[in-house]
């Protein structure tokens, strides 16, 4: 059985900007210096009898530091990663402005072989982005999650 997470997108839309969505750099040693296909929506992984839509809520939370906003979530799909984790995907249009991003952390050998263990932020910025440059920050895995909300914007309400 794949292993399972769920997900918030969060989107709003900016004259003249046009849509914006906000997603989270993924913090550690590995991600520091990278920008492109570096960024992802906060999610993380639930147990198959956790209710997936509480689960990206929880993350969201987690990874945030901040709860994400009332909003009517909508699901957007479940969207394989290359690795074979499954992402579920929730979003919301949301004018979301924390004052702060304070993310949990988890502990990495670094540099590795070294007997080092430090603690590392699982994401160490958030923040809104035009549609294009999601295109060019988000994981290549995530970028069906956008193409998915370009679909659900443009059906007739």
């Amino acid at each position: 059985m794949p292993v399972t997470s769920a997900g918030l997108l969060l989107y709003r839309q900016v004259p003249p900007a046009g849509l914006e969505v906000w997603i989270a750099h993924m913090g550690g040693p590995f991600w520091a210096r990278k920008d492109s296909a570096a960024w992802s929506i906060p999610k993380g992984e639930h147990t198959a009898d956790e209710d997936a839509l509480a689960a990206a809520k929880r993350e969201f939370a987690e990874e945030i530091g901040t709860p994400p906003p009332p909003a009517e979530y909508f699901p957007l799909g479940s969207f394989r990663q290359s690795s074979g984790k499954v992402i579920t995907v929730f979003a919301a249009e949301a004018d979301f402005r924390p004052e702060t991003i304070a993310s949990n952390t988890f502990a990495l050998e670094w540099p590795k072989g070294s007997g080092v263990v430090r603690h590392y932020p699982e994401i160490d910025d958030a923040a809104w982005f035009s549609e294009s440059e999601a295109r060019t920050k988000l994981v290549r895995g995530q970028l069906p999650v956008l193409d998915a909300l370009l679909r659900h914007l443009a059906e007739p309400a």
